[in-house]
This record gives C-alpha cells, structure tokens and sequence, in this order.
C-alpha cells in the first residue's frame, strides 16, 4: 500500500468522526484534542441541542433538502438520542468533542447515511449559540422563580414582624430606630430590581441565531420563522456575523448575577454582624450553620458567609469573560468556548445561593428584646431638632441646636433623654417641658409615615405592593 494512502486510511481513522475532519491529514496532538474539547461540560446542553437539531431538519425538509421520509428518521433517532441522555446512559466517546459532534455520531450509529444531511448549512457557529440561547432562557426562568420565592419569604415575613424596632445603621453606627420589617424590605426591594433586569435580558436572550451558518447567512431556503416558531423565540438575528459571534447575552447575564450577588452579599454581612454575640440580634437556624472543629461553643454562620464569598466568585466569571471579549476581531472566534463555563458556573451559584438564602430567611430566629434594648436615646437626636423645627426653627439652626444638647450630655457622662428641662433651655429656650414627648421610640418611628418610610402605615404599604408585585410576577 502507498505510504500516502496508508496515511489517509489513518487520518480518515483520527480525523473522519470530526464535523471538520476533510481538510486534515495528520493526527491531532492528544494534548490539543483535550485542549480543545469542550464536551466535559458543554453536554449539559444535550436537550437545547436536540431540540434545535429538531427544529433544523423540519425546516431543511420544507426546503427539499432532505426527504419527508429522512426527516422522520432523523427526529425518531433525536428522540432516541434524548431518551438516553435522560436515562443517563448515553456513551461519550474519546471522538466527541462536544455535545454537536456527540449527538450527530450517536444519529448516524442510529439511522446511518440521513444523518450527515442534518448539518446541511448548518455551522456550529450558529448551532451552539442557538444552543445557548434556548439552555439560558430556561436557566431564566428557574432563577427568576428561585428569586420571587425568597422575595415571598422575606415580604410574607416582614409582615409578621412588622411592630419590632431595632437601630438602623449608617456607616456601621448607630442611626435612628427603624423597624426590623422596614430593613428586610430594603432587602426585597433589591430583589425585586433583580428580577425585572433578569426579564429584560431574557428578552434579548430569546432571538433566534438559527440559520445565520457560520458568517454569511445560508446559501438555502432555510425558512427562519418556521425556525422562530418551533423553538418559541420571539425574535430573529437580524444579521449572521453579529448572531454567530456576538456573546451580549452572556455579559449581561453574568452582570446580573454578579448584581445580584452583590445585594445578597450585602444582606448576609449584616446579618452575620446581627447573629454575632456583640449583637444577639438574630440567630440562624442550626440547618443553615456549622461548628468548630476546635471550639465547642462555636456556631458558625457559614451560609451567611458563604453567600458573601460567592459574589466574589461570580464578579471574577463576569471580569473574565469581559477580558477574553474585548480583544476579539470580528465573528466567530474560539475565544467564545469560554462563554460556556462562565455562563453555566453563574447560573449554578447564584441558584445555590437564591435557595440557600431562602432558607436562611425562613429560619431565622429574632430576639426582639435584645432589639429594642439595643435603642438608645443618642439615636433620637434628629428628632430633637424636628422638635425645635415644628416650633418653626430653620433645620440647619435646629441641627445645631440638638448637636449641642448631645455635646451637653456627653460632658455630663448621660443619656441625651436625661438631660433636665432646665439643661435644654440652657442651650435653647424654645425647650419646654413637652420635650418629654421626644423620647419615645415608638412614636419616633411613626413620625415617618411618608411613602417609604419606617411608619408602620407605611411599611404595611410597602408590604402589600410587593405582595401585588409577586402576583403579577407569578401568574
């Protein structure tokens, strides 16, 4: 035999399995093929693929590019192909790689010669973004469902603790009395943005790339909304080089987790601070904490802490991905392999971390007297200039006038509230015995009674717009 011939039967050995193998004569380095393979985790992407591949040859079979006959072969070998994938029994070979490859070897061990006309002016260009697009669009919908759920479980138990008061913070010291309800709403609130963003780039995800080939388009009559309309998406790409080689998508989607993460980062640090001893205001359920292996009395908040680490993790896939896309000329490139592993490694922390702070949420312990023990008078000092400024004292004069009260206070070494009528009119004789009336707590909060604000009127209206909100959101 020619030493050429013998060369080819080997390359047709090594290199005829692969979606690109005719141009090639020699081996692939085995290190390039592992390189290169993305199998490994791009086969969670099966179901999107089969289903694409469905679509494209009932719209190949509409263009006279394969059989009626054919098509039938080829849907009933995908559906053969899903049902081993759902039963986990699917057999990857060391040729495959990646969920395209694997899936059309397995349909021509199946079905034979039909099964190479299904790639017919197809590229996986455009097939694995099509891909993507159909595995993050039901990636959406679970984490959006993951996100109203603990919403629920933080509005539902904002209304049960609405009549607690504890100190609000800035700047890690102590503010004005705020309601324990008011501060998980703020809470809420984030969500519910995260939510309505997470939508909206659900609404970009949806356009179908299917058809755009690999850079110029197809050469067929590939009926693209017979496309649109079996796979449900609302939209068609509008030019195929920015289909195949744009990756918008998958940036935006990593912004948002990496968005979200950071308001549920920002909610698990204060409520590690709260569960802390210094604290005491809250305690986590034992399900959601661990111990020491050292010290005994040791209970950990490492859910709390874990939520907090995993917005790091998810900023770092974020920051990544920019770095490998803003280097890239135009189209396709193989860069875009990377996408995937951000994308899928966000999707799988941000749900963890919706549901584990669900959890955590609707475990939590509070202990209200600690709470409210924990208001001072000193927290009061703002009302005391509201006081003066209700018997018509400028705001900044009255600002001043109650920053010398305190001052006062502070150089007798005691509280703000026992400081005497006479102490008062020492620093402003607008002081009468009335005063008295300022330093209750209770009644400090209900002066908010604004839209927004930490009256109870108003926190019960916060609560039953986000219960409207979640309605509208689930139905």
């Amino acid at each position: 035999m020619h030493p050429w011939w013998k060369g080819l039967r080997r390359k047709e050995r090594t290199q005829g399995s692969k979606l690109w193998g005719g141009r090639f004569l020699g081996d692939t380095d085995p290190l390039m093929e592992k390189f290169n393979a993305s199998i490994a985790y791009d086969q969670r992407m099966w179901s999107a693929d089969i289903r694409g591949s469905k679509a494209y040859v009932k719209a190949l079979e509409k263009a006279k590019l394969v059989t009626t006959e054919e098509m039938n072969q080829i849907l009933q070998g995908l559906d053969q192909i899903s049902v081993e994938w759902s039963k986990g029994v699917f057999v990857i070979k060391p040729e495959d790689e990646d969920i395209h490859t694997a899936n059309e070897r397995r349909l021509k061990e199946l079905i034979s010669a039909p099964a190479g006309k299904l790639h017919t002016g197809r590229s996986r260009n455009d097939q694995v973004v099509t891909d993507m697009r159909l595995w993050l669009r039901d990636a959406i919908s679970t984490l959006t469902d993951n996100a109203l759920q603990l919403m629920s479980t933080m509005v539902e138990r904002a209304a049960a603790e609405i009549d607690v008061l504890f100190p609000g913070y800035t700047h890690m010291q102590r503010a004005q009395p705020i309601r324990w309800s008011h501060w998980i709403l703020s809470h809420a609130v984030a969500l519910s943005r995260d939510v309505d963003r997470l939508l909206e780039i659900k609404k970009r995800v949806n356009v179908l790339p299917l058809g755009s080939g690999a850079i110029a388009g197809t050469p067929f009559d590939i009926d693209r909304e017979l496309l649109r309309k079996e796979l449900e998406f609302d939209g068609i790409s509008l030019n195929s080089m920015d289909a195949t080689g744009q990756r918008d998508f998958v940036a935006e989607f990593l912004f948002w987790a990496s968005l979200c993460l950071t308001h549920l980062s920002k909610m698990a640090e204060d409520l590690m601070l709260y569960s802390t001893k210094e604290f005491s205001f809250v305690s986590l359920s034992d399900a959601y904490s661990t111990g020491s292996s050292l010290m005994p009395q040791k209970k950990n908040a490492d859910s709390l802490e874990l939520i907090r680490s995993k917005a790091g993790r998810v900023f770092g896939n974020c920051a990544g991905f920019m770095m490998t896309l803003k280097g890239l000329p135009s189209s396709y490139n193989k860069d875009l392999q990377e996408d995937k592993e951000a994308m899928f490694d966000c999707y799988d922390t941000v749900h963890a971390v919706l549901q584990v702070t669900t959890g955590v949420m609707s475990t939590l312990k509070i202990n209200q007297s600690v709470m409210e023990a924990a208001l001072s008078p000193d927290m009061l000092a703002t009302d005391l200039a509201y006081y003066l400024v209700r018997k018509g004292v400028p705001f900044r004069e009255a600002h001043g006038i109650s920053g010398k009260a305190v001052f006062a206070a502070e150089s007798k070494n005691i509280a703000l509230n026992q400081l005497t009528v006479g102490d008062l009119s020492a620093v402003s004789p607008l002081f009468g015995s009335d005063v008295s009336s300022v330093w209750d707590y209770r009644s400090s909060v209900e002066q908010y009674s604004a839209p927004g604000g930490t009256a109870k009127s108003s926190v019960t209206a916060q609560v039953e717009h986000l219960r409207t909100w979640l309605q509208q959101h689930t139905q």
